[in-house]
This record gives structure tokens, C-alpha cells and sequence, in this order.
């Protein structure tokens, strides 16, 4: 093992092996994990002065053992130490593995009677690694056609189908509960308490320089009647707050101040302010807005009238 990977190789090899491993196990972000945490490099430093200690202890361990042998025993491992890597069992049991093929100077032993112009042929065999995987090639083809054509267990393909369903449903899932990933279509009305504060607090943070403190309309309209200049609703308001008012006249988008959760709460709060009547509002500007996905009920005249049909 010595002549194979002397102490000079063997102990930067491991050392580096180990700080490659941490490196890619340990997630420090755009900077390396021993500059980002000290004890990684506290670490890999008493790392290498181990590394370093048990190679000189067993170094000296070796010069000791030596001394100690006797003339004949130290005359068999200079003999075992002489011997090169290439004639060693170890290498001669792999090579046979890999290499089975006799040497060139042999040839003219394996020359068939086949003559082609000059041209003649060998017959000599294939390296076992080689003839073991072209076995192994066909043993795996009959699993594959037994598995894929026979049971009818899906191909690729069809895995690809099935995870690409599985990920879109675990994507709509995840959608659901996370707040900030709302957005004109999927947004809904929040009538919790929490968020009606949450709401109210960005709504003075930033709306009441235009809508006033009470949503009675300064410079923007006012918030609390039934009339809405670009749509009423959490959609529409959503929308709204989101990419802005009027072109040139109209409210500035809030996309990059705001995030989608805080605009989903401050349009609900907003919405919430209907019908509060404040002092000196401003008059209603736009249309009455009619929510036309709301289920219709039917008027005490309708109903009477039904009466009537019936008797």
C-alpha cells in the first residue's frame, strides 16, 4: 500500500476528499462552509494534524517492528518490498479479470486457416470484463421487455406524465396556502379580524394621503359608497391596487411596494368600509357596481308572484 500511495499522496488525498465532502454536503449559500462557520475550519484542522500524527506514529511503529526482526525475517520483506506493483497477486488477479487475452508474441498459435488476401485472422478471446457485461446486457434486456411490455409497468414517458400530474396538483395545492403566490384570479375575500388590522394598518401607511383616514376620498375617490370608477369586489379592487388607476389620473400600482398577501388584505379592508357614511365624503364617482357572480335572491314580488301562478 506504501509503494502504491506513499504518505506524500495519501494524506492530501484524504484530507481533501473529506473537505470536498463537507463542502458539498453542508449548504452555505454563495459562500464556502469553512469561511462561513469557524468550526468546519477548526475542524478539518485537527482533521489534518490527526492525519499527520497517525502516519508518523505508525511510521515509527514500522522502524521499531524492523529492529525487532531477525536477519532472515528482515531478508523476506526486503525480498516481499522488491517485488514490483505489476508482479504483485493482487494486480495479477485483476489484470486476469480485465485482460484475458495472450500476448502478441503467442499470435502465430491463434492464426486461423482463414485467408483473405493476405489478410489472416486471430482467435483469441475477449476480455472477461467485456463478455461478463455483454451477459449482463442480456439478462437485463428480458427483465426490460418482462417488466415494460409484458406486465405493462410505465415507460418513461409515462412516468414523466404521471410525476408532471402529480407535481401541477402538489404546485395548486401549495398555491392555496401560500399568500404571497395570489393573484387576480385567485384572490378572495378575507374577513377575519387579523386581517382587517393587518389591512387597515397598510391602508394608513400608505392610502389615506388620497382616500383620507375614515376611505372618504380627497385626491382619490371615495371608498365607503357603492360606486366604483375601474370595478368593485376583491377582484376588481385587487387588480387595481396591484397594477394602478387611470392612465396619467389614476392611483400608481403598489406590485413592487406591496406584497400579494398585504394587498389581498388591504383591498378587503377596503371593501369593509362600505356603507360607514364618513363626514364630508366625497361624492360618488363611477358607476354602481353589481356583483354579477352573486347569487341572485328573489324579491318579495317575485315571490308573490309565484303564489299567484300556482293558485
Amino acid at each position: 500500500m506504501n509503494k502504491i500511495f506513499p504518505v506524500y499522496l495519501r494524506v492530501p488525498v484524504i484530507f481533501f476528499s473529506v473537505f470536498m465532502a463537507m463542502e458539498y454536503f453542508i449548504d452555505s449559500g454563495d459562500r464556502p462552509a469553512f469561511l462561513k462557520y469557524p468550526m468546519i475550519s477548526v475542524f478539518l484542522a485537527v482533521f489534518l494534524f490527526l492525519l499527520i500524527a497517525i502516519e508518523i506514529v505508525v511510521s515509527a511503529i514500522d522502524n521499531v517492528t524492523y529492529h525487532l526482526l531477525t536477519d532472515e525475517q528482515r531478508k523476506q520483506l526486503e525480498e516481499a518490498e522488491s517485488i514490483s506493483i505489476t508482479e504483485t497477486k493482487t494486480y495479477l488477479k485483476i489484470k486476469k479479470w480485465f485482460v484475458k487475452s495472450r500476448p502478441i508474441e503467442e499470435e502465430g498459435q491463434l492464426l486461423l486457416d482463414h485467408d483473405y488476401d493476405g489478410i489472416k485472422e486471430l482467435d483469441n478471446d475477449l476480455p472477461p470484463w467485456w463478455t461478463k457485461l455483454f451477459y449482463a446486457c442480456i439478462l437485463f434486456g428480458f427483465v426490460y421487455m418482462a417488466k415494460y411490455h409484458l406486465f405493462g409497468e410505465p415507460d418513461q414517458t409515462q412516468e414523466f406524465e404521471i410525476e408532471m400530474a402529480e407535481a401541477k396538483i402538489a404546485v395548486e395545492e401549495y398555491k392555496k396556502t401560500a399568500k404571497d403566490l395570489i393573484d387576480f384570479e385567485t384572490v378572495t375575500l378575507l374577513t377575519e379580524a387579523e386581517d382587517m388590522a393587518s389591512g387597515k394598518k397598510v391602508f394608513e401607511t400608505n392610502c389615506i394621503a388620497c382616500h383620507r383616514p375614515d376611505g372618504g376620498g380627497s385626491i382619490g375617490p371615495n371608498l365607503t359608497d357603492e360606486n366604483w370608477i375601474l370595478g368593485g369586489g376583491i377582484k376588481n379592487v385587487f387588480h387595481t391596487i396591484t397594477e394602478g388607476g387611470r392612465d396619467g389620473k389614476g392611483m400608481v400600482a403598489w406590485k413592487g411596494t406591496l406584497k400579494p398577501s398585504e394587498i389581498q388584505q388591504v383591498a378587503s379592508y377596503v371593501l369593509s368600509l362600505k356603507g360607514t357614511d364618513p363626514k364630508d365624503a366625497k361624492p360618488a364617482e363611477g358607476d354602481i357596481w353589481v356583483d354579477e357572480s352573486a347569487p341572485k335572491t328573489e324579491t318579495p314580488k317575485t315571490e308573490e308572484a309565484k303564489v299567484v301562478a300556482q293558485n
